[in-house]
């Protein structure tokens, strides 16, 4: 490997660190009584503190220094002498080590009395320095001019996603992110469990990709013998707990579908899935309405919040529109009206592209997904989806060929889907043979017939209403991020060329 400049000479200052007996890395736990954002907010002077995190900078003025400790929470001053880091004749520690061996990234620990500086500056007057972890690679140094503007930013999306852990250390804003993302998991974990609905875990390899219409991925189990699937969706088995006597369980599932990648898709991703017996999909609009309600207060503390300069409002009730009325709206087009065939030729002249595997519910799909989501940036209800679009769905109650069905779009974006879901089972295996039919015709997403859950549903299952929220997406609207990269700590990537 070959090494630049700097690399080269913190390994010579590492072999220097070990060659005074210092261990670089040591294995003892050190202590924290303190981190930057309590100490700031709660400052008084003369606290004995002991404080752990990267050194960002350094002031070096002789026999004393300022320098800047950042930890998980922020940036604290300290200020270093050296009488009192090093109180007898050897001074190795500050001329030495300090000075000359400590490099910015270096991970080290503190101990120290605070005080105000001349200038009022929260300050910590250190007395011992612990070498915690020396580094060999330097973090991007972002400089901000007098005239504010900022020079040699960590910035490259590609360099980002691939090295997040450096992109965390230097952009603030990115872990700012990621934190939102888990107050928003949180908020929707507590509004559930105040309801007694379960928290479960559904399997990750399946012997039948079902729930969904997708291509997963494959794999083999040498043991057993058999191709196994990675889960494309857990719907099966929480309604199969349904049929068992669940009355509300839900799961934070990870789910893998094996195709593209763009903003807003990413192979593998996370989904919320809840089930609640005796329940429909218009009680579940209700429940969508204060559940996001909750977690974007969660996030910001109201029931708004801006994207891409667009305010959006949260407070119930949603807007409500068939997806009959939308595709009308925008295209001028009546589906009641068209037939497989003839939609396809509406489909070519509005300039979506089609081929003979797409049956009528994915041709619907496709017209609506191209001329019509982008159009709903509001929290709207898309409702009353053709049961061509709907395999594991309820028919509708007072409207023949279509089903009890909605998606939440927000910001032209789909957020959640949500069934009274289909408990016949003499219907389901019809629904499924017909599913089966378009796979024949080359569909690749169609779905597969799990003969277990026919089984199931045989058993009973009482009245459902389910919903799956994309809780990436969701992420996404609630930090105003428009790329889905920028919500997974690690999203897939091309292999790194040497």
């Amino acid at each position: 490997m070959i090494r630049s400049e700097q690399e080269t000479i913190r390994l010579s200052s590492l072999q220097q660190i070990r060659d005074l007996g210092i261990d670089p890395y040591p294995a003892d736990e050190f202590i924290i009584s303190h981190r930057s954002k309590d100490l700031a907010e709660n400052f008084k002077i003369d606290k004995e503190v002991t404080m752990a995190g990267r050194l960002m900078s350094r002031r070096i003025m002789g026999k004393a220094s300022f320098a800047e400790l950042k930890d998980s929470e922020g940036t604290f001053q300290l200020y270093i002498n050296r009488d009192e880091i090093c109180p007898d004749e050897d001074k190795t520690l500050y001329n030495t080590v300090f000075k000359k061996l400590l490099d910015r990234g270096d991970f080290i620990g503190i101990k120290g009395k605070t005080f105000l500086t001349k200038v009022g500056e929260p300050s910590v007057k250190v007395s011992d320095i612990t070498i915690l972890a020396k580094t060999i690679r330097p973090l991007p140094a972002v400089k901000t001019d007098e005239e504010g503007k900022v020079h040699d930013a960590f910035v490259d999306p590609e360099l980002r996603y691939r090295m997040r852990y450096v992109d965390l250390a230097v952009n603030d804003h990115v872990k700012d992110t990621f934190v939102a993302r888990s107050k928003i998991i949180k908020a929707i974990r507590d509004n559930f469990n105040s309801q007694g609905w379960l928290e479960v875990d559904t399997p990750v390899l399946q012997n039948i990709p079902g729930g969904a219409a997708a291509r997963p991925f494959t794999t083999h189990h040498n043991a057993l013998d058999i191709p196994l699937y990675l889960r494309i969706a857990n719907e099966l088995y929480l309604k199969k707990l349904v049929v068992g006597g669940f009355e509300g369980v839900y799961e934070f599932s990870r789910n893998f579908r094996n195709e593209g990648m763009d903003r807003t898709h990413n192979p593998e991703f996370t989904v919320l899935e809840l089930y609640v017996a005796y329940k429909d999909y218009k009680w579940m609009m209700g429940a969508m309405e204060n559940l996001i309600g909750d977690v974007c207060k969660a996030v910001h503390g109201k029931t708004k919040a801006t994207l891409a300069g667009t305010e959006i409002d949260f407070t119930p009730p949603f807007a409500r529109v068939t997806m009959r009325d939308a595709i009308l709206e925008h295209t001028g087009l009546d589906i009641d009206q068209h037939d497989e065939d003839r939609l396809r030729v509406e489909c070519e002249k509005l300039g979506i592209n089609n081929d003979s595997s797409m049956g009528r519910g994915k041709l619907i799909d496709e017209l609506f997904g191209e001329k019509c989501e982008g159009n709903y940036i509001q929290p709207t209800f898309i409702t009353d989806y053709p049961i061509d679009m709907s395999p594991l769905t309820k028919a509708h109650r007072d409207k023949p060929g279509y089903t009890e069905r909605f998606e939440l779009l927000i910001n032209g974006t789909e957020v959640a889907n949500a069934y009274s879901e289909l408990n016949d089972p003499i219907d389901q295996k019809e629904r499924f043979e017909s599913q089966l039919a378009l796979a024949e015709r080359g569909d690749d997403e169609a779905m597969f017939i799990d003969q277990d859950f026919l089984r199931a549903l045989e058993f009973g299952m009482p009245p459902t209403a389910g919903v799956g929220i994309g809780i990436d997406r969701l992420v996404m609207m609630l930090t105003d991020q428009t790329s889905i990269q920028e919500v997974l700590f690690f999203p897939q990537m091309r292999p790194e060329s040497n």
